[in-house]
């Protein structure tokens, strides 16, 4: 299974990619709407080039859980991507409260501010979403006795 997980935003859209074994979200591209002429467009052709089985979306839910005028456009954005991508890929939407607020504490840990990482912020996003739905996924760890 290979997933493509990604964190909407009206401005740049990050991307995600596991690994092969469905066990790793890795980052891959931020894809900068005002710079490409149909961001759906890229990225039905990265879903192609990748070979994915699966497309997560990250949902931004308010903090109560409701759904607010955020939600509405990642989900009209999802139906155009939808008309773009090999009908076969199944689209999923995970709860993505707070994936930007854990990037950006993560990148910070790991010595980068806000000005020098805006360019990764949202690939980091979607890594945290993509990973929080693999993880949910119960994929046994290879060598674990699971696997037997």
């Amino acid at each position: 299974m290979r997933a493509l997980g990604i964190d909407y935003g009206d401005a740049r859209i990050g991307l995600a990619i596991s690994d092969d074994l469905g066990m790793m979200a890795h980052p891959l591209e931020t894809v900068d709407v005002a710079k490409v002429e149909s961001a759906e467009t890229r990225i039905a052709e990265v879903a192609r080039e990748k070979r994915v089985d699966k497309i997560v979306m990250g949902l931004p839910l308010r903090m109560d859980g409701s759904e607010g005028p955020a939600v509405e456009k990642v989900k009209a954005f999802t139906e155009r991507l939808r008309s773009r991508i090999d009908q076969r890929i199944e689209v999923i939407f995970i709860d993505e409260r707070l994936s930007t607020v854990e990037a950006q504490r993560s990148l910070r840990e790991a010595g980068r501010n806000v000005r020098n990482s805006r360019s990764i912020i949202d690939q980091a996003a979607a890594c945290i979403i993509l990973q929080d739905y693999l993880d949910q996924q119960g994929q046994p760890v290879i060598g674990s006795d699971e696997e037997e």
